[in-house]
């Protein structure tokens, strides 16, 4: 069996749904490129031969949406409490947690605006609609459904970083009691992390 890539201090759970992440946006995507590519999954014609502007806009989307949701994985890995050396000016600096938390909930809040408008404009049929069959209609509903999560997901792993990371810092409440807070969850808070760690 494969071992999922995390730092060692991460949640089991944290490290599984940050990996999910990347896997509930695919079949969106995969549908969005059979579209560009003419395959079957609409009833209009004139959608599967799309234009060069519009499919380059498909298959932009897809490709920036599966970006976007392998950096959820950097809340898990070493390179989201360290920049890693390639990036110009960040490289081998440390990542705030602050900001790194800001950031995915803010995408957060952007997913759930996208599927708010979406359940908006389906109730009040906005837009030209896609003309589909019954078995289309199905494809298109399970290759969306999956989409529902990502929001609820990055949240779930952005509480998860930020506890780690203040705790390991000192800035959270098991800071200076016990073990955890006296010196086990510092290896990772306070700087670059160890060599082991980069995974």
């Amino acid at each position: 069996m494969t071992k999922i890539k995390a730092l060692p201090d991460v949640p089991r759970w944290a490290v599984l749904a940050a990996h999910a992440v990347p896997l509930v946006t695919l079949p969106s995507g995969l549908w969005r490129l059979a579209l560009v590519a003419g395959l079957p999954v609409t009833q209009d014609a004139e959608l599967g031969a799309m234009g060069f502007w519009g499919s380059a806009y498909v298959v932009s989307l897809s490709v920036v949406s599966e970006l976007a949701a392998f950096l959820t994985l950097g809340l898990v890995r070493s390179w989201g409490e360290v920049f890693p050396r390639w990036m110009p000016f960040l490289g081998g600096r440390r990542v705030n947690p602050a900001a790194a938390t800001a950031a995915a909930f803010t995408g957060v809040a952007g997913l759930c605006a996208i599927a708010g408008w979406g359940v908006y404009a389906s109730i009040a049929d906005l837009g030209p609609g896609i003309p589909a069959s019954p078995a289309q209609d199905a494809l298109l509903a399970a290759c969306y459904a999956p989409l529902l999560a990502w929001p609820v997901l990055v949240a779930a792993v952005a509480v998860a970083y930020y506890r780690r990371r203040t705790r390991a810092e000192g800035l959270g409440p098991a800071s200076g009691s016990g073990p955890e807070g006296s010196g086990s969850g510092s290896q990772y808070g306070a700087g670059r992390p160890s060599a082991s760690s980069w995974v």
